[in-house]
C-alpha cells in the first residue's frame, strides 16, 4: 500500500510516538507544522512570498519546560527516511539559533525506519522505537554534564590488574573519540565481570551513564551479576532517580517463542553489556525476530 505523507504520519508516525507516551493532539508535549524563521536572502528587506524566511517542521517533541527537546522529520513509506536527515539537521540548528538554548536531537522517518542523531556526538543510527520524554530529558542531562573520560580514574580495587585497566582505559579512550561499539575478548577467570563493572564505575562518575544493562545466557551469571558486592557501585548511591544497573537474561532461539518481550527498561540511552554470549546466539533485545550476527563476546 503506498501511502501519502499525511497518511504515512497519521497512521505511521502518530501511532508510534504515542506508543511511547508522545500525544501529538497536546501542544505541550508536540507542535506539528512548528514555524521556524529563518534569514530573509541577501538583498530582500522583506518576503516575497508568504512563507519566505520560514520553515516548518513536521513535528517538535517539546519537554517539561517547553523547550524543544527533539526534531521529527517525516517523509512517506516509498520514500528512503535518509532523504529527510539533512532537513531535519537544519530545522535543529535554525530552532537553537532562533530560540536559544540547548541543540535539539534530530530524528527522521518514513514511518517503516526511524533514525536517531545526536547532532555534533555521533552518526546518525537506526533505532526501533521513538524515545520517550524521560528518556530524552535523561540523554539531554547526559550529554550536558558528562565530564571527560580521559582523565577519569579507574577503581582498582574493583579491577585491578594490567590487562583489565588497559582494557577499561581503551574503552574510555573510544568513547572520547565518538565510537559506540566495543569488544572485548577475555578468557575464563580474566575477570570479565569486575573489568565491566569497573568501567561502568568510571561511566557512572563521569555521567556517561546512568542506566547499564548486563546481558547473560545463564541465571548463575545473571545471579553473579546482580549480588556481587562490586555492582553496589559507590557512583550509583550519588545518582539521580531512575540511575540503576539490572541483568537479565539473553533470549535466545531455544526459548525465544515462550519468553514475553522484555519491558523492564526503557529501550533509549543505556549502556548494554552482552557477556559470554558466543554460547547461543542470541535474538536482539526488544525483539523476536531472528538475528543472523551474534553479539560481542565480552562488552559493547
Amino acid at each position: 500500500m503506498t501511502r501519502t505523507e499525511a497518511q504515512t504520519r497519521a497512521e505511521l508516525i502518530d501511532n508510534q510516538l504515542a506508543q511511547s507516551g508522545w500525544n501529538v493532539k497536546d501542544p505541550t508535549q508536540v507542535i506539528e507544522e512548528f514555524d521556524i524563521l529563518t534569514p530573509l536572502p541577501l538583498g530582500v528587506a522583506e518576503p516575497r512570498t508568504p512563507y519566505e524566511g520560514h520553515q516548518f517542521s513536521d513535528y517538535v517533541l517539546l519537554g517539561k519546560d517547553r523547550k524543544p527537546l527533539a526534531v521529527v522529520e517525516a517523509k512517506k513509506t516509498s520514500k528512503d527516511a535518509a532523504l529527510g536527515r539533512e532537513q531535519a539537521k537544519q530545522y535543529c540548528y535554525n530552532i537553537q539559533k532562533q530560540l536559544g538554548g540547548e541543540l535539539p536531537f534530530c530524528f527522521y522517518t518514513n514511518g517503516l525506519e526511524i533514525y536517531f542523531w545526536d547532532l555534533d556526538n555521533y552518526p546518525p543510527r537506526k533505532i526501533v522505537g521513538f524515545p520517550t520524554r524521560d528518556d530524552l530529558e535523561r540523554f539531554q542531562y547526559i550529554r550536558r554534564y558528562r565530564k571527560p573520560l580521559t582523565q577519569e580514574l579507574i577503581n582498582t580495587s574493583i579491577a585491578g590488574r594490567d590487562y583489565q585497566i588497559r582494557a577499561i582505559r581503551a574503552v574510555l579512550e573510544g568513547i572520547e573519540q565518538k565510537k559506540r561499539d566495543f569488544l572485548l575478548v577475555m578468557a575464563a577467570g580474566t575477570g570479565k565481570t569486575r573489568t565491566c563493572i569497573a568501567m561502568v564505575d568510571a561511566l557512572m562518575r563521569a555521567g556517561h551513564a546512568e542506566k547499564v544493562l548486563f546481558l547473560v545466557d545463564r541465571i548463575a551469571l545473571r545471579e553473579q551479576a546482580s549480588n556481587s558486592p562490586s555492582v553496589r557501585l559507590p557512583s550509583m548511591r550519588r545518582s539521580r532517580p531512575g540511575k540503576r544497573c539490572t541483568a537479565s537474561m539473553n533470549v535466545t532461539r531455544r526459548n525465544a517463542a515462550t519468553v514475553t518481550p522484555w519491558t523492564g527498561w526503557s529501550s533509549f540511552a543505556f549502556c548494554a553489556m552482552p557477556t559470554a554470549s558466543h554460547r547461543t546466539p542470541p535474538f536482539p533485545p526488544f525483539s523476536n525476530r531472528p538475528q543472523k550476527r551474534r553479539l560481542p563476546t565480552a562488552t559493547s
